[in-house]
């Protein structure tokens, strides 16, 4: 099954010589991408569900739903059609931001509402990226971008400031570390010969830092079948198969359409929190999210534009 599905997935190729084949790569490339945004959303309800009935503790979810993304990953790489790239030297880095993005995403989740840890992760996320290319001066920030910026992170400090609709600012910290982590490891994989290989490598090398983790917690450790049904299906379909599909569609996309899909993220899941999980969008969950999605797309379409000019 595995093999079927990435022969369909990155196989594409082969398909040039018939007579509609830039229309149906196109509606190919559109398929993909909404498969991989609505996984990534459903990442975010898998947990809260799993968490939110107590069906699992975080620390052994982070642990299964790596060890289920690094076999389903490995399974793929072992058998699909294109061949692998040579291995590069050992991320070790890139393997503990991977770590440390599941490990502080399960246990936000303890506390945070589906859409809005969603949307926490996303802000941090796409903040490090853009804050660490204005540092290394791989970014130049017009006025337009600079507005969207502050925005951005002004939305997020909206979000989490204190008041009765504000989310627990335990869980909004550790979301945001998440993102952070997340965002440096996105950093890292730029430039990767084969980003589907690497991926597999940092789930695998992950696996023992989230094992030593669940031995720090093991006197909270729980598990039922819903738990872990939920946990191998955050693992192995939305992470595992999510990254397949993602990647699949990430070469027609071009980067600045990719990050731009990427704002749908949140949206999703808050309303998929709303749809599963009996969650409400609420006035200040709307206002943080114009502000923070908006400022990132003002961002993004400077870059578009620059791009377009060089």
């Amino acid at each position: 099954m595995a093999r079927s599905i990435v022969c369909w997935s990155l196989a594409c190729r082969g398909c040039s010589h018939m007579p509609d084949a830039a229309h149906s790569h196109g509606l190919r490339t559109i398929l993909l991408t909404a498969l991989a945004m609505l996984a990534f959303a459903a990442n975010s309800l898998l947990c809260r569900l799993a968490l939110q009935h107590k069906g699992i503790d975080p620390a052994s979810f982070g642990i299964v739903r790596l060890v289920a993304g690094a076999l389903m990953l490995g399974l793929i790489v072992r058998f699909r059609a294109q061949p692998p790239a040579s291995p590069a030297r050992a991320d070790w880095l890139a393997a503990v931001m991977l770590f440390a993005y599941v490990a502080f995403f399960s246990f936000a989740y303890l506390s945070l509402p589906a859409g809005t840890g969603a949307l926490i992760l996303f802000g941090a996320v796409q903040l490090t990226m853009f804050g660490v290319g204005l540092r290394a001066g791989s970014e130049r920030f017009g006025a337009l971008a600079w507005f969207g910026f502050v925005l951005a992170a002004a939305g997020l400090v909206y979000l989490v400031l204190p008041g009765i609709a504000a989310p627990p600012l335990v869980g909004a910290v550790l979301m945001a570390v998440a993102g952070v982590a997340w965002g440096v490891y996105s950093l890292r994989g730029r430039g990767v010969a084969d980003p589907l290989a690497a991926t597999s490598r940092n789930f695998t090398r992950a696996v023992p830092l989230a094992l030593a983790l669940s031995l720090v917690f093991a006197a909270s450790a729980h598990a039922d079948a819903t738990g872990l049904v939920l946990a191998v299906a955050s693992g192995a379909l939305t992470s595992g198969l999510g990254y397949v599909v993602w990647y699949a569609a990430l070469g027609r996309l071009g980067a600045m359409r990719a990050a731009t899909v990427q704002l749908s993220v949140p949206l999703l899941a808050a309303f998929g929190g709303v749809l599963f999980l009996s969650e409400a969008i609420t006035p200040r969950l709307a206002a943080a999210s114009v502000a923070i999605l908006g400022g990132i797309a003002l961002v993004l379409s400077q870059k578009s534009r620059a791009g377009a000019r060089r």
